[in-house]
């Protein structure tokens, strides 16, 4: 399958919901409940059968999960090198820095499949299961240090972050859940891709922020520069398998998750700056997904 039928579905759907919020008079309360939906219900079911199910076999994705959770941590440290370097004002990078290295985890999950069928979900739902946790553990750290809230009780509420450590945990114990639940969770979760989409593309905002511009296009390039390239000289180095190369890096070369707007917005953050960083760096990956997948084909 080439670079340009893997991504047009998808990217389809996000154009889907960009026509759609502008072309209906659904009104908020319906985009706000289906954001509710996809965020606290159906994307939480779907990480948590992924990592449920998934063979947690060390030996052969090992260097996989080293190579993209040291691209992570790249990513969180290149972020915060945002505040000396531009010195922004009050919960700019804060809110921002979180753009830097979380992804979104929808278009990553529907490509790997396309990519790969069940062996490309399954190892993109592996290293989810892992970079969940710490990407949202420091998004939350940066906004909870910025508006002089408490870390532990924020990421004890997140949805995302208890739905991965719990199915994880599960994983880990030797569970095996029944034909029943794991039918109805997959089920929610491949509409939580398809909606996830969507709302990706109902929520673009594009407005110019003009006292953010120098910090929004670093943010933009770690994200989608830098990590992606940090991914591919490692899994070269590393000597990964063909497919576990192309997972690694296009999970580095997403863009960042939709969810870090409502995290800001719940959070006393500056939700239209990172709705715009969200919007810009989806965009432009259109143009750089396809490049790194190809540089790692």
């Amino acid at each position: 399958m080439n670079i340009l039928s893997l991504l047009v579905p998808d990217f389809t759907l996000i154009l889907i919901g960009f026509v759609l919020i502008r072309l209906t008079d659904w009104g908020d309360g319906f985009w706000t409940g289906l954001e509710k939906l996809v965020y606290f219900i159906l994307f939480p079911a779907l990480l948590f059968v992924s990592t449920a199910r998934t063979p947690l076999d060390f030996h052969t994705t090992g260097k996989l999960l080293q190579v993209a959770l040291i691209a992570v941590a790249s990513g969180i440290v290149l972020g915060w090198l945002a505040k000396p370097l531009f010195r922004p004002g009050p919960m700019i990078f804060e809110s921002g820095v979180q753009t830097a290295f979380r992804f979104n985890s929808y278009i990553a999950l529907a490509i790997a499949f396309r990519l790969a069928g069940e062996a490309g979900t399954s190892l993109m739902a592996l290293i989810i299961g892992f970079a969940v946790p710490l990407c949202n553990t420091a998004a939350v750290h940066a906004l909870a240090h910025g508006s002089n809230r408490s870390l532990l009780p924020e990421i004890v509420k997140n949805p995302l972050l208890v739905a991965t450590a719990s199915g994880t945990l599960f994983n880990l114990a030797g569970g095996s859940l029944p034909d029943v639940i794991a039918t109805t969770l997959s089920r929610m979760g491949s509409a939580s891709i398809a909606l996830g989409l969507i709302m990706v593309g109902a929520g673009l905002k594009l407005n110019a922020l003009s006292q953010a511009r120098g910090i929004s296009a670093y943010f933009i390039g770690v994200k989608l520069i830098a990590l992606p390239a940090i991914a591919l000289s490692l899994g070269r180095w590393f000597e990964l398998p063909p497919l576990q190369l192309q997972i690694a890096v296009m999970f580095c070369a997403l863009p960042t998750a939709s969810s870090a707007y409502v995290l800001a917005a719940r959070m006393g953050g500056n939700a239209p700056l990172v709705a715009f960083l969200i919007s810009a760096g989806t965009l432009l990956s259109i143009v750089t997904l396809p490049v790194w997948l190809m540089l790692a084909h």
